[in-house]
């Protein structure tokens, strides 16, 4: 009975954490066969949970939505992570959910073990929320999104264009968002979502060019409904994470600069905020070509690479880097 019973919430937990899987998974999942499998859904549907089944080849099994909220199935490492997320959300970032999540912390709080009470309570106790100055996404998009991309759904949405901002900026790839102040309905393949800072991105294959695309979530008015199923494609470049960060950075790029940095290209590439592909020279020297709004603002964050370097092609970095050497130095005068 114990084992039954271990079983059923070990399939419990499978339903959870994905909308639909094929009996065969599940079957292999458990290490039980087909006809267990069957048996051991009736069961959890006689405890009251609405699994639906999909007769056929292609059927399988998803845990429908119910009267009630199932309890979910959390083991210690999962039940801290869920309650330190909604100490961070609490916090803000996401507008809308404060109070739901502060309510939600209360109830998870409430029948947590005490040893992970204790977690949870010490990670609170030594550290601090700031408020950040970055854009609050609604929690609505946030969900609708997520639910397109679970559930494989094509995405529509108004999207509203903006130059990027700082050394490496944040429009989307492409420079659409620069060419126009507000974009035509996009239809797009959703990927990804990734949360960067106070700043979220989707990642999405954009049917109408025909490419991949980050797109800022605070910049989004989601339409609905959604449009047609879709088959998931692969990121070609692999890593949701390193595409937004090549993407966000490079295209915001107004100005760009070819320097000749006296150091590795290993110790430039963990110096950079984004990803980028030194020139190798030397062991010791290394060729980048970098990118921000104007020579000015380049000059300041070529001063925090803390490294000896040579300006290649660009005058106006050269002047703006001379400029800010002067201002330094006339800082120091009284000192000799």
């Amino acid at each position: 009975m114990l084992e039954t019973s271990a079983r059923l919430l070990r399939l419990l937990s499978l339903l959870q954490v994905r909308r639909d899987w094929s009996g065969s998974e599940l079957a292999e999942r458990l290490g039980v066969s087909s006809r267990t499998l069957r048996t051991d859904v009736e069961r959890l549907r006689v405890l009251g949970y609405p699994v639906e089944g999909r007769p056929g080849v292609a059927g399988g099994y998803r845990l429908g939505a119910g009267g009630e909220l199932p309890p979910l199935l959390l083991d210690d490492e999962e039940a801290v992570a869920v309650a330190v997320g909604l100490r961070t959300a609490a916090a803000g970032g996401v507008a809308g959910i404060e109070e739901t999540s502060v309510r939600a912390l209360v109830k998870l709080e409430q029948v947590l073990p005490s040893r992970l009470r204790h977690r949870v309570r010490a990670v609170a106790g030594a550290t601090v929320a700031v408020g950040g100055g970055g854009p609050r996404v609604d929690a609505e998009v946030l969900t609708a999104i997520a639910s397109a991309i679970r559930d494989r759904e094509r995405l529509r949405f108004d999207y509203t264009g903006g130059s990027g901002g700082g050394v490496w900026g944040d429009a989307p790839r492409g420079n659409e968002a620069e060419q126009d102040d507000v974009q035509p309905p996009r239809v797009v393949e959703p990927h990804r979502l990734v949360a960067w800072g106070r700043r979220w991105y989707l990642v999405a294959w954009d049917n109408g060019r025909d490419a991949w695309r980050t797109f800022r979530v605070d910049r989004m008015t989601v339409r609905t409904p959604n449009g047609a199923r879709f088959v998931p494609r692969e990121l070609a470049e692999g890593d949701v994470e390193q595409f937004v960060r090549r993407s966000v950075g490079e295209a915001s790029w107004h100005y760009r600069a070819r320097i000749r940095v006296e150091a590795s290209s290993l110790y430039v590439q963990n110096r950079m905020p984004i990803p980028i592909e030194p020139e190798v020279v030397d062991d010791h020297t290394c060729i980048v070509e970098l990118g921000s709004d104007d020579p000015h603002q380049l000059a300041l964050w070529l001063g925090l690479l803390d490294a000896d370097f040579e300006v290649l092609d660009a005058p106006e970095l050269a002047e703006a880097v001379r400029a800010v050497g002067d201002r330094f130095h006339r800082a120091a005068r009284a000192f000799g």
